[in-house]
């Protein structure tokens, strides 16, 4: 199969939307455009990260099924990319159904993606894959009921819609119960009052892995996979990420199998962040978020092609390469004040950390721990590079103008 790419800004551009222009769509639109590609950042504010590189930023409600066609129908882009979970995929199905536009990896995949329960029904009941026991439930009686009925303590509650740990609350008693409930109604994308209430797995470490569904020289859909990558998330929001996290070969082919059957149910083209849970050679499913990954931020100094470019690559029917180059790690930067329009001091102490590299996103309102940068480090020895990447991100130090 040959693939033709247009011009950007010509009638034969090939033209791509993000629908969500965060620091990791940023790099989705840096990726597309050195490939010649026409971009279009979409976001519901304005001056978002992608939108400040895109050929095209547009703000509007995204989560707004008027909206959102409206767009889509005026813009008229071959490839709709959802960057986030706050899209109205109902819109989504229908103008794929009408062959208006390609939604990646496909509009039904953004849709069960889009919330916790959708994929966490795919996984566990229609896949049979082995996952953390778990309820949905619509109130906080609700949630005290299924935790008394055999979750029990310690557990997990989250949103069925968030993203970035939002929401997310760890319980080791009842007096936790109602805490719990009021910060999943706070830290959800949409007011849903919806939760899950998942069973601790007492699990060894958890990894990302990136897998890839990509056309090969046959036309025909091949996976491929990132080296497993080994982060800590606190309060369920990354910190700080490494590649590769070594795992038991059986371990690693069972996560495999897990991330195949998963993403081969999703189906399309494009990359997916799985999530696992692993205790020595037992994997369990955690989640899937069919779009590169915050904890996959690290391949951006670890591999030959990072997440950004794979997924570009892959959306456009070009060959990939998920070759690690060099063991690496991340840290994130956070905002540290609440602020518009803040400044970085110590950016150059933080690149004199050797072997390391910074990422600062550019969004234009700062909060206390709002992601705003990254610091990426490489090293022979993943946990000096771990040490070196921890060390960069502590020399930035954003403040108020």
């Amino acid at each position: 199969m040959t693939v033709t790419l247009g011009t950007p800004l010509s009638p034969h551009a090939t033209k791509v939307m993000l629908l969500g222009s965060g620091e990791l769509g940023k790099e989705v639109l840096i990726a597309l455009q050195r490939l010649g590609v026409e971009t279009i950042a979409v976001d519901r504010y304005d001056n978002a990260p992608g939108q400040q590189v895109a050929h095209h930023a547009r703000t509007i409600t995204m989560s707004d099924p008027a909206q959102l066609r409206a767009l889509i129908e005026a813009e008229q882009p071959q490839l709709v990319v959802p960057e986030i979970e706050a899209i109205a995929t109902p819109v989504l199905e229908a103008l794929e159904a009408e062959g208006r536009v390609r939604v990646i990896p496909t509009a039904r995949a953004a849709r069960l993606t889009m919330d916790r329960e959708g994929i966490r029904r795919l996984a566990a009941e229609t896949l049979g894959l082995p996952t953390s026991p778990y309820k949905f439930c619509d109130s906080q009686e609700e949630l005290q009921a299924a935790i008394d009925g055999g979750i029990g303590y310690p557990c997990v509650v989250k949103p069925v819609m968030s993203s970035s740990g939002k929401g997310q609350s760890k319980l080791d008693g009842p007096a936790d119960v109602g805490p719990a409930w009021q910060a999943a109604m706070a830290g959800g994308r949409v007011s849903h009052g919806r939760v899950i209430v998942e069973g601790f797995i007492d699990f060894d470490y958890e990894i990302t892995l990136l897998t890839v569904r990509a056309q090969g020289a046959d036309g025909q859909v091949q996976t491929h996979f990132c080296d497993p990558i080994g982060h800590i998330q606190v309060s369920g929001d990354y910190v700080e990420s490494w590649q590769p996290h070594p795992m038991s070969p059986a371990a690693l082919d069972k996560a495999r199998q897990i991330a195949q059957a998963v993403t081969g149910d999703l189906g399309g083209q494009g990359l997916f962040g799985v999530e696992l849970f692993v205790k020595g050679d037992q994997v369990w499913f955690s989640e899937v978020s069919p779009r590169p990954h915050d904890t996959g931020m690290v391949t951006m100094i670890t591999q030959h092609q990072n997440e950004f470019e794979l997924h570009a690559r892959a959306i456009l029917g070009l060959p990939v390469d998920t070759t690690l180059r060099t063991p690496g790690a991340s840290a994130v930067i956070y905002g540290g004040v609440e602020a518009a329009g803040i400044v970085f001091d110590g950016v150059d102490e933080a690149l004199r950390v050797p072997r390391t590299e910074l990422r600062l996103f550019g969004k234009p309102e700062s909060f206390a721990k709002r992601r705003m940068g990254v610091a990426l480090a490489y090293d022979a020895d993943v946990e000096q590079a771990r040490v070196n990447a921890k060390q960069a991100a502590g020399r930035v130090r954003p403040r108020q103008a």
